[in-house]
């Protein structure tokens, strides 16, 4: 495999595997052999589906304004703000009135997410 293939653009918007999780909500993931990355693009005042799942989970917030939504509590979140989500803690996002952009890290890898698809599970 060359190099190059392991190298991606967060503003390219065909790199990584496209996933539509809701509506107003799309991704692109980048999924390694210990960790995987999700791109999120959330469209202005959207919302994801609480959910939950066994790998633990990172999340940064690149652009906008955003609630996250995570173990019963709603914390206001802006950009360069990042935050843990401990495996099988119920989540969401809800985004602010310009959307926003987050970059999820998880680890393992979520299977489900290694195909196309949609929706947060399988």
């Amino acid at each position: 495999m060359s190099q190059k293939e392991e190298f991606h653009n967060l503003d390219n918007p065909a790199d990584g595997l496209f996933r539509e999780l809701a509506p107003g909500l799309t991704t692109r993931i980048f999924s390694g052999e210990h960790a995987m990355l999700s791109v999120v693009t959330l469209a202005p005042h959207s919302q994801g589906t609480l959910h939950h799942h066994p790998e633990e989970q990172w999340g940064v917030l690149l652009e906008g304004s955003a609630i996250r939504v995570q173990g019963g509590e709603e914390i206001p979140v802006k950009k360069g703000d990042f935050w843990r989500t401990p495996g099988n803690v119920p989540h969401t996002m809800r985004a602010g009135p310009e959307g926003a952009r987050v970059l999820d890290i998880f680890s393992p890898p979520r299977p489900e997410y290694k195909k196309a698809g949609s929706g947060f599970g399988t």
